[in-house]
């Protein structure tokens, strides 16, 4: 085995390991969960090379430096005010979705002019525009953290996979009977997975082109799919009221949630992959243990459906947005709710924290978008102007970038 270089992810502290293995790339990750302020680096890295036999004496000094970046991006206040940087006259018809690469250099906008757009977060620029799509682009991704590749959903039936950098398109991937509504690439990156209004998730080969897998056993559409940080499981809801978890490598359903007693907006693993949030329409979040598929708490506070749910990065909180116009978040311990955020005139449809989790971003029907402390339940800023509802928004990696796309057809930069 041959280490090639290291990633640094800077919330939830940890780092990524890049190596080759019998000719082949793979990545392992290197959890830094409980690094603080107060931590011994010496201390650490001798511990983390104990138990990681890719980190050989030269590499040692990289391992310090990268920590003591992490721990000084720890210290940092985090008291920024946002500011209008532009507004991107977008596309034609309303915006699906937005979403930014892992370094926040690029991001990109999917609509329903049947294209997807690749900007420059610094200067606001289009750089590509990704056509082929014969309906709307409806779900959209970066595979990050390489972010060279990206993968389009529509409702044509097809999912498209993308160079970042040219704009060209590598595979169209072909095999649902229905719309596309929900995608993500695997960590690895050597997957896609797409779930669709066919009652079935495909995973997608993205060397080959070829379909790796089909997900069947639901009885109605599936709306939501969301892999694991290992990459060995993923999890699909649907609006037959359940969560499936499945085993990547096989195929093969491992266990199905079942409790909710609505259909299904939003699923998501906690980092350390050992819990499951789950929204639904009958109002309330659920918490699951993701190794044995048994429910450990009901989130309930909503008057209305839960539209989406988060964790923060170390999985410690959870978040809901509502269509009852409030957001809350729950502490993944006790389960009780610690803060409630009111003052959306109009239902939440997406909702996420910061790199950091100090700060909870919500997009709302009322055309605007709040920026919230998620312990105090405060709202902070609202970020006002878009002439229609936001129905997706986005921090970038540092988390002092935000891009809010809009029904009105237009996308903002904050900063």
């Amino acid at each position: 085995m041959k280490l090639k270089r290291f990633l640094l992810r800077y919330y939830p502290p940890g780092i990524i390991l890049e190596y080759e293995k019998g000719g082949e790339l793979k990545t392992k990750s290197i959890d830094l969960l409980d690094l603080s302020q107060e931590t011994d680096i010496c201390a650490l890295v001798e511990e983390i090379k104990k138990t990681e036999p890719l980190i050989t004496p030269p590499r040692t000094e990289q391992v310090k430096q990268l920590i003591q970046r992490l721990q000084e991006k720890l210290g940092q206040q985090d008291d920024h005010r946002f500011f209008l940087f532009k507004v991107l006259r977008a596309h034609i018809l309303p915006l699906t979705n937005v979403a930014f690469n892992k370094s926040g250099s690029s991001f990109i906008t999917g609509s329903y002019d049947r294209t997807c757009k690749i900007w420059d977060t610094a200067s606001g620029e289009e750089l590509h525009m990704l056509e082929g799509h014969r309906n709307v682009v409806y779900a959209i991704a970066f595979n990050n953290p390489y972010g060279d590749k990206i993968a389009t959903g529509s409702f044509d039936k097809t999912c498209k996979l993308w160079s970042a950098e040219t704009g060209k398109c590598f595979h169209t991937f072909r095999g649902h009977t229905a719309e596309i509504v929900c995608l993500s690439f695997n960590p690895q990156s050597t997957l896609v997975a797409t779930g669709s209004m066919d009652n079935t998730a495909k995973l997608w080969d993205i060397q080959t082109g070829e379909e790796a897998v089909t997900l069947t056993g639901h009885s109605a559409e599936i709306i939501s799919l969301s892999f694991n940080t290992t990459g060995d499981k993923i999890i699909t809801g649907s609006f037959d009221h359940t969560v499936s978890l499945w085993d990547v490598q096989s195929g093969r359903r491992v266990h199905t949630l079942i409790g909710h007693r609505g259909e299904i907006s939003s699923v998501q693993f906690n980092w350390d992959c050992s819990l499951i949030a789950t929204g639904s329409m009958d109002k309330t979040c659920m918490l699951w243990d993701a190794n044995n598929g048994k429910r450990l708490a009901t989130l309930t506070g909503h008057e209305e459906e839960v539209l989406d749910v988060c964790f923060d990065y170390t999985g410690q909180f959870i978040a809901t947005a509502s269509a009852d116009g409030t957001a809350r978040v729950y502490n993944a311990s006790s389960k009780k709710c610690i803060a409630k955020l009111e003052g959306h005139e109009g239902e939440i449809s997406k909702i996420c924290f910061s790199p950091q989790g100090s700060r909870i971003l919500t997009g709302s029907a009322d055309k605007t978008a709040r920026i919230w402390d998620p312990y105090t339940g405060r709202c902070l800023q609202v970020l006002e102007g878009h002439l229609d509802e936001i129905f997706s928004c986005a921090f970038n990696y540092e988390g002092n970038t935000i891009i809010t796309g809009s029904k009105d057809n237009t996308c903002r930069i904050w900063r």
